[in-house]
């Protein structure tokens, strides 16, 4: 199979005709052997029921619907795992993703042997405070913290070569950074296209000005996991080492003092002797910290595990 094509979606159910029309046409077009595969992020709509009747006329389609909402990474996250392509493409479901970026996309991953292809939405049509404003500085704070040059790091539309799906793990709310796991994860062979962008057609954007708050932490959290989630004792064992000794050194100092100065006050007098105490508390469980840790990323690695209810021509 030639390509797969990957759709998160909630309560998209009035977009959902016109994209499914839209994708098969230009796979025809281009003589693409592909599947679709719709996944459902809970919506309360008739989104699942426009599936199971697309479904009836497209054996290419295939489905998975989730008992809640659990967000767009848990949504990708599954679709990657049943993705059979040689090239695995993600588009959001409110047409403003275009399905006649395919062919270029896919013609870049398979010549120029690309791991991913990123979109890049170069003109946009979305609110500038809820989404343009937060879209830049997420992506210039991460091309600074990760090196990735990327102007538009969250674009929904995007191809990966199958190898890279089937070894990362999106959870949370980190399919904003897919192309930072992939580098972390050794694909690091990714480019952009300038891909158009469309007006939202139906419904209203399921994202609002938690996305400043989300994007925020989500960037912190995947710094420190891309460097650190194999070695946490490197992190939490040198903070705490030199904690404990900046304490060791106060209470070697206050020791000194007793013995060999004249005008010496009581140690615990001293302001002094209750920070190089803490100082050496707090060192040693930074310590252990990093420690229990190490033992926990080395024998119980992060399986994600979500309620799904209904699949659609998806073998068991």
């Amino acid at each position: 199979m030639d390509i797969s094509v990957i759709i998160p979606l909630y309560n998209e159910e009035e977009s959902l005709g016109e994209l499914n029309d839209w994708i098969v046409r230009v796979m025809q077009a281009s003589h693409f052997s592909f599947e679709i595969v719709y996944v459902d992020d809970g919506s309360d709509d008739g989104s699942w029921q426009v599936i199971e009747g697309l479904s009836k006329n497209h054996p290419q389609i295939k489905a998975i619907q989730f008992r809640r909402n659990y967000g767009k990474s848990a949504a990708l996250n599954e679709g990657f795992k049943v993705a059979q392509g040689d090239v695995v493409m993600t588009m959001d479901a409110d047409l403003q993703d275009s399905p006649d970026e395919i062919p270029e996309l896919f013609r870049m991953i398979v010549e120029q042997k690309l791991d991913i292809v990123s979109g890049w939405k170069k003109k946009r049509h979305d609110s500038a405070l809820t989404k343009n404003i937060p879209s830049k500085f997420y992506n210039w704070s991460t091309r600074k913290f990760f090196g990735i040059k990327l102007h538009d790091m969250n674009c929904g539309l995007k191809a990966y070569r199958n190898e890279v799906v089937k070894n990362i793990e999106v959870y949370g709310e980190m399919h904003r950074y897919i192309p930072v796991i992939a580098k972390w994860a050794g694909f690091d062979r990714i480019s952009e296209k300038v891909v158009s962008h469309q007006k939202r057609k139906y419904g209203v954007t399921k994202f609002g000005l938690d996305r400043f708050i989300k994007g925020y932490l989500d960037l912190l959290t995947i710094n420190f996991v891309s460097r650190f989630a194999q070695r946490p004792m490197h992190f939490f064992g040198a903070i705490g080492t030199l904690t404990f000794f900046i304490g060791f050194a106060i209470a070697a100092y206050l020791a000194y003092s007793k013995f060999f100065m004249t005008a010496y006050v009581k140690m615990t007098d001293r302001p002094l002797f209750y920070f190089g105490l803490l100082a050496m508390i707090i060192g040693v469980q930074l310590f252990l910290s990093g420690f229990v840790a190490e033992m926990v990323s080395r024998n119980s690695p992060h399986k994600s595990k979500y309620q799904i209810k209904n699949k659609l021509n998806l073998k068991e």
